[in-house]
């Protein structure tokens, strides 16, 4: 199917920003911009006529993208990535400078060589969504991160925290599924935490749920803190969701198509003070597991039995839902499936050097 067939035109997408990725059918890739409040399906004419094989490794990524795109480290700010499903290319989402003068750009990284292209974002086969609760610009609420941002003591631990208006966290993930794209974020609603369904090809249809979860370590229900990010999970039935400060939380999707309000069922807390950064689900001797990374911990494995079985928390004590183990992998922050074989990373050294590094999934 081509482009007209999924109603994309030529032309600029007139994107503010870049952040969330996902594939969805053919060569289409979701990008989110959250300053427009909007999805962004995207042709991106991948070439290559069969997959590459073989794990990726890019030393040093924030250096080559600052090479490529003429500009300093410090004006690089990668948001997300993904892997074309049948090339096997690597797509990152950057932002080329901060604040308003930061301008998106779509980079692609060549499996075989590693070398570095970008996709036009002012000429390329493109539809938009815009999302019809998306805060307003001038919506007074804030959205917090950790990991970054200003250095706070709490309770003897020194956390980095970031404050941004409720706008830039419209969209904080999202995911294609059954012929919809999944959009989680903040809302202009009371619940602002939302997940929305919009179904591909675009046309203007949504439905969004209001999210409420118990969080552990709050001891309370909330419906404000958005997800971070999520999985779809039991083959797209339901969804599998991270939360600041970390609740992770299953959502059926049938509590989730026809909107209104969705309750999710808390199966662990994973920390307090610790900011999820990415997930992913893996298979190892014929069963399923999730990784997740994280800003306080190592990478952490959890067998999707466990998740399946766990009861809701619905109490702010020990135990904190499903057991969970921590790999001897750090400095992990962004994720994807690159292969059976492999999980595609985003890896710091030390030195806080990130490099793209492909992990074995057998040796996790």
């Amino acid at each position: 199917m081509g482009s007209a067939e999924h109603g994309l035109q030529v032309g600029d997408t007139g994107m503010a920003s870049i952040g969330a990725l996902a594939f969805g059918p053919d060569d289409v890739l979701f990008a989110a911009d959250s300053r427009r409040a909007r999805v962004v399906a995207l042709d991106v004419a991948d070439t290559a006529t069969t997959a590459a094989a073989g794990p990726v490794d890019l030393t040093d990524l924030d250096g080559a993208l600052a090479a490529y795109l003429g500009c300093d480290v410090a004006d690089v700010a990668l948001r997300d990535l993904a892997v074309h499903p049948r090339t096997g290319s690597v797509y990152l989402s950057v932002m080329r400078g901060s604040g308003t003068a930061g301008r998106p750009v779509l980079v692609r990284v060549d499996r075989a060589d590693g070398s570095l292209s970008d996709v036009p974002l002012d000429s390329v086969a493109h539809a938009a969504a815009d999302l019809t609760d998306a805060p307003a610009e001038d919506d007074p609420r804030q959205d917090t991160w950790l990991g970054e941002g200003e250095a706070r003591e709490y309770n003897g631990r020194v956390l980095r925290i970031t404050r941004v208006p409720a706008r830039l966290s419209a969209i904080t993930d999202l995911a294609y599924v059954d012929g919809a794209v999944l959009v989680a974020g903040m809302s202009d609603e009371e619940f602002a935490s939302t997940l929305r369904r919009i179904p591909f090809p675009f046309d203007g249809r949504q439905a969004a749920s209001g999210l409420e979860i118990f969080h552990v370590s709050h001891g309370m229900w909330e419906t404000a803190s958005p997800i971070r990010t999520f999985v779809p999970y039991e083959g797209g039935a339901s969804i599998l969701a991270s939360y600041t400060c970390t609740p992770l939380v299953h959502f059926p999707m049938a509590d989730l198509a026809a909107g209104g309000r969705a309750t999710g069922r808390t199966v662990a807390e994973l920390g307090w003070g610790n900011q999820p950064l990415d997930m992913v689900a893996v298979s190892q001797d014929g069963a399923e597991h999730l990784l997740v990374s994280h800003t306080a911990y190592p990478l952490m494995k959890i067998a999707c039995a466990d998740i399946d079985r766990q009861e809701p928390l619905t109490e702010p004590k020990e135990p904190t839902g499903v057991p969970r183990t921590l790999e001897d992998v750090v400095g992990v922050s962004l994720m994807a499936l690159l292969d059976d074989e492999h999980v595609l990373v985003v890896q710091a050294d030390d030195a806080g050097v990130r490099s793209l590094r492909s992990l074995k999934t057998a040796s996790l």
